[in-house]
């Protein structure tokens, strides 16, 4: 029988007994699973968990033992290492993962102190795990033995992995590499953390309407629903998305603008919550480790097992973006001066950061007579997912419907579950959770997809399908009306759907690299940045954009400006994630302790060839820096620019066929799903790149993309 997500269960009344944290399968119980749970049951469940690693490192053991005995002996098979230490890891990722994602879209003080009280030891056992020299050696066994292509990168990726753990490492060494691992995770969530109170702290109560000059109705709507919400009169400016960036883009007061970006760049860089001995800290460990394992830097650790090749040659990449990047930049901030003098702006010839968001708005306006708040009415999310779901079935052969409430467990009212079924057969995929809006108390910013549950088998044989977290913080419903989302939150929205989608059509039947797993983390944005292209896709656009009251569709001169307006601000845009990436890279493979400059005076250095505008002197951007000091992107920022390449790439095979040439575009679409969202991490992403396009990729539509062509 097979199983659909979320339809396994218990299979005796002792395993029924269990704390839902440790049910270990099926779609997480989430509103049952409550703090005192996490101290109660993931000590519970370490402690199973070492229990079967011994086990299992005894049986290697003897494996191993009886093989050197005999001159040669048996070898061990994948059965009797992968899918064992699979199931291991499985039980750690499922447990572990429900208090992680809880963590991040449910976050209270008490969840978030449980979470700090298991995380160490949560830590410790990976450490354990990864450093174990039976697994070790038997992975090595099995990688000298005739493996096919998958299982051949899965062994290598764990042999890679376990040196980057520090298997290697003995005595003192491996104690200290062990201390750093762990203080390393505890600073990555403080930093998190830090970085969500900060935002959550600070508030602006506006009283009088001369302060909302310029504010659409919907942000003013947003700012008195956060006012009734506090309990207070007026309208309540945050430092959440959907207040603080259209506040900046539509205020006329400079001078709010000023209070609002001071404390926006401000977050985390004093007080209690202060980042900046955290930031030295992460980056001083982080040298050590990559020290310890005889690596130069950090930088170097990251992408062995990445893509790129070699830091000369992320280095290489950025310097050719910023170069085209920067003169285009240069000019666009001259434009932004001209259009604040021809206003009579007081502030044209000494434009500060505060001023760019509004006065880009301003000249977009006049230059496309586009106004972004004015297209709202256009984008109600749920004709969004409708021509989402559309362009789905007509590129992938997939249909996606939603499942009635409480079909499947959630953690928040607004959250639903969504079934992906094949468009031939009926047959389910997988499926998806949806939390769309932004909860400013309880939910960290940004947008991401993770993993629920991922392709693989029970311990019983029976087929676990995908499913996955979709995670966004868009505009909420206020009222009768519903979410009008921004054209950049449609673009987020298709964007992580296409990690969802690599997650959810996977074909690969090993579980280590089926969906995003194995893949190369610069080149796991290849979907999700090339969905995003559809979102100006004359089929796509103006199939799903009608206005939410009339069902009228988005006039053709509204659409012709979006695709008029695409490139605007271009090189800024460009110049700015540049910046981001190059900091990363040389925070990760130049800075040190003892280099005479501090991480921040570093970036400052950076800042006079990769802004235009110097930061101001209170601008602490590296402590909300989360992407590379609380989450994954540690030397690895560039990844963005990197995979962007690759998705701008694969979108240019549906160009070349013609947009308007339904029968290629199909077909293109299917040779993408059984390509880049199938294959997963069973084949290298060059590879995988090759077999959908016919030859390597190629900068070229990724600069004309950007509008950066002619610079």
């Amino acid at each position: 029988m097979l199983s659909t997500p979320g339809s396994a269960r218990a299979s005796s009344d002792q395993a029924a007994q269990r704390p839902p944290l440790l049910s270990g399968e099926g779609l997480p119980p989430f509103e049952a699973i409550t703090p005192e749970q996490v101290d109660g049951a993931i000590p519970a469940l370490l402690a199973e968990l070492n229990e079967e690693l011994n086990a299992l490192e005894q049986q290697l053991q003897q494996h191993l033992d009886a093989a050197q005995e005999a001159g040669g002996g048996p070898a061990i098979g994948w059965s009797d290492l992968m899918d064992p230490l699979h199931h291991l890891e499985e039980r750690l990722r499922w447990s572990w993962g429900v208090v992680s994602h809880l963590h991040g879209v449910c976050n209270t003080p008490e969840l978030r102190q449980a979470y700090q009280n298991q995380q160490g030891a949560v830590v410790a056992f990976g450490s354990r795990a990864g450093q174990s020299q039976p697994i070790y050696r038997a992975l090595q066994q099995l990688a000298a033995q005739d493996l096919d292509g998958t299982q051949r990168r899965i062994v290598e990726a764990e042999l890679r992995h376990m040196r980057l753990r520090g298997v290697g490492l003995e005595g003192p060494e491996q104690e200290g590499f062990n201390a750093a691992t762990a203080e390393l995770a505890k600073l990555a969530s403080d930093f998190g953390n830090h970085v969500l109170d900060a935002t959550n702290d600070w508030s602006l109560t506006l009283t009088g309407e001369e302060e909302l000059d310029g504010l659409p109705d919907s942000l003013r709507d947003l700012l008195a629903q956060a006012a009734r919400d506090a309990d207070e009169q007026g309208w309540r400016l945050g430092l959440d998305m959907p207040r603080v960036l259209p506040f900046l883009k539509y205020s006329r007061r400079r001078d709010l603008r000023e209070t609002v970006y001071r404390a926006q760049v401000g977050r985390a860089s004093n007080g209690e919550g202060n980042n900046w001995p955290l930031i030295e800290r992460i980056l001083t460990l982080r040298l050590e480790q990559a020290r310890r394992l005889d690596y130069a830097n950090w930088a170097e650790v990251s992408l062995a097992s990445k893509m790129a090749g070699s830091v000369a040659e992320v280095e290489q990449l950025l310097e050719d973006l910023r170069a085209a990047a920067y003169p285009a930049a240069e000019r666009e901030l001259e434009e932004l001066r001209a259009c604040a003098r021809r206003h009579g702006a007081p502030e044209a010839d000494d434009l500060k950061p505060w001023d760019v968001s509004h006065w880009a708005e301003v000249l977009r306006q006049e230059s496309f007579e586009l106004n972004s708040e004015a297209l709202r009415p256009w984008f109600p999310l749920e004709q969004v997912l409708q021509g989402l779901f559309g362009l789905c079935q007509r590129l992938f052969d997939i249909r996606i419907v939603a499942t009635e409430a409480g079909e499947a467990p959630t953690w928040h009212p607004d959250v639903r579950y969504f079934r992906v079924l094949d468009g031939a057969s009926g047959d389910p995929l997988a499926a998806f959770y949806l939390d769309p809006y932004s909860r400013p108390g309880s939910k960290r910013g940004g947008a991401w997809m993770d993993e629920c549950l991922g392709r693989s088998n029970t311990r019983s044989g029976e087929p676990v399908l995908p499913v996955a977290y979709l995670i966004c913080n868009q505009s909420p419903p206020l009222g009768d009306t519903p979410s009008l989302m921004t054209f950049e939150e449609v673009e987020t929205l298709f964007h992580e759907f296409g990690h969802g989608l690599q997650h959810m059509l996977t074909t690969v039947e090993r579980p280590q690299a089926a969906g995003i797993s194995n893949v190369e983390w610069d080149a796991v944005e290849l979907p999700s940045q090339f969905m995003e292209n559809w979102c100006y896709d004359r089929t796509t656009l103006m199939g799903m954009a009608r206005h939410w009251q009339t069902g009228e569709p988005l006039p053709e001169a509204e659409y012709q400006k979006l695709l008029a307006a695409r490139t605007f601000m271009g090189g800024s845009a460009t110049l700015r994630q540049v910046h981001f990436a190059l900091t990363d890279l040389r925070l990760h493979s130049q800075w040190t302790p003892d280099c005479g400059q501090s991480p921040e005076q570093l970036r400052r250095e950076l800042a006079r060839t990769t802004t235009v505008l110097e930061p101001i002197p209170e601008d602490a951007f590296l402590c909300a820096f989360s992407h590379i000091f609380a989450g994954g992107y540690s030397a690895g920022y560039y990844s963005y620019k990197w995979a962007e390449v690759l998705s701008a790439d694969a979108f240019s095979a549906f160009e070349e066929v013609g947009l308007d040439d339904e029968d290629q575009v199909v077909a293109t679409g299917r040779r993408f799903r059984d390509t880049v969202l199938s294959l997963g991490g069973s084949r290298s992403p060059a590879e995988v790149f090759e077999a959908f396009r016919g030859r390597s990729p190629s900068p070229e539509a990724l600069i004309r993309h950007s509008g950066l062509a002619d610079t």
